[in-house]
């Protein structure tokens, strides 16, 4: 449900309109040393401000309110809280009755008999992703020699990210994204067959993350293209070093010492200013929708370190339980 991960666990709680956001990491070895300031620099690459973003703005200060004592984790539950200072509640009022396509509006309403928070996405936003950056923060310090990278390969098609957002905030649309994650310094080893292959836990990890709809792993679908002589990665020291990274720094689902190397496809953001037509629970007719609030015309902008966060979190996951 909100929990992931077998001993480095990660729970995530609150909604996009709510008094807070924040996450729980369970299972952090004691003695690492975490202050704010840790979680600095990549909170401020997940915050809005540049084009195509949203102009909500959210100071995303994080408070430590458990877990951390004289500025090293405890080895008992970090819980780490933001608050939701920023926010236009009544832009949303008019999606009681209309569910906005290609967002969470209609399947929410259903599965939670109307319940559920609406404002915003309520626990569907985005929004709750700030927790999960601030749980990657400490995965990243447990992953030490480690190094994550994340970044936008093209969006909307095109390698011209700037003239691509502008088009599309001009026509009131929006557009999506490829983002590319690197990871260098893994040991060979990491991961299980079948059901906890290194690809099957990122995949689960990264499909949790808002927007995401595709990922492939090293060539991914160009593999389907390719024969066997040209796929196979050859190997050319006795550390496991390949000539090329065709399998994406992993076989057999276990990391085999190369990069580890995917992309992710991010959707075009659901809420768009262009008129749209929609469901009217109210008047039972399909009508015209306008999306007010406030919205990213290119989510894929703050995936990076999002996707970083993720990926960070299922490699401590992993490295835990192969030292248990």
């Amino acid at each position: 449900m909100n929990t992931f991960g077998r001993i480095f666990r990660v729970s995530i709680f609150g909604e996009s309109h709510g008094a807070q956001v924040g996450v729980v990491i369970d299972g952090c070895p004691a003695g690492i040393a975490l202050e704010k300031a840790d979680f600095d620099a990549d909170l401020a690459r997940r915050k809005s401000g540049a084009k195509g973003t949203t102009p909500r703005t959210e100071a995303d200060e994080p408070e430590i309110v458990s877990g951390v004592f004289n500025g090293h984790t405890t080895g008992t539950p970090i819980t780490i809280l933001f608050k939701n200072s920023n926010t236009h509640s009544s832009d949303y009022a008019n999606l009681v009755a209309q569910p906005r396509p290609g967002h969470a509006d209609f399947t929410g309403r259903c599965k939670y008999q109307s319940f559920n928070d609406y404002r915003g996405g309520g626990h569907f936003s985005a929004r709750i992703t700030v927790g999960i950056v601030a749980a990657g923060v400490v995965a990243k310090k447990i992953l030490e020699g480690v190094d994550i990278k994340a970044n936008i390969r093209e969006v909307g098609g095109q390698t011209d990210i700037e003239a691509a957002v502008e088009r599309a905030m001009a026509q009131n649309d929006s557009i999506g994204g490829i983002v590319d994650c690197r990871v260098t310094g893994l040991p060979v080893g990491l991961g299980e067959p079948f059901w906890d292959s290194v690809e099957s836990l990122i995949s689960h990890a990264v499909f949790a993350i808002p927007a995401v709809k595709g990922i492939e792993f090293g060539c991914g679908f160009k593999a389907a293209q390719m024969l066997g002589s040209e796929h196979n990665d050859a190997i050319i020291d006795a550390k496991g070093t390949t000539a090329t990274n065709n399998a994406g720094g992993i076989n057999g689902g276990i990391t085999n010492g190369n990069e580890l190397y995917f992309s992710i496809a991010v959707k075009p953001t659901a809420s768009i200013s262009r008129e749209q037509q929609t469901f009217n629970f109210e008047t039972g007719k399909v009508e015209p929708l306008q999306v007010r609030g406030r919205h990213d015309a290119c989510i894929a902008l703050r995936v990076p370190p999002i996707l970083e966060a993720m990926t960070a979190i299922v490699l401590a996951d992993l490295k835990l339980v192969g030292r248990g």
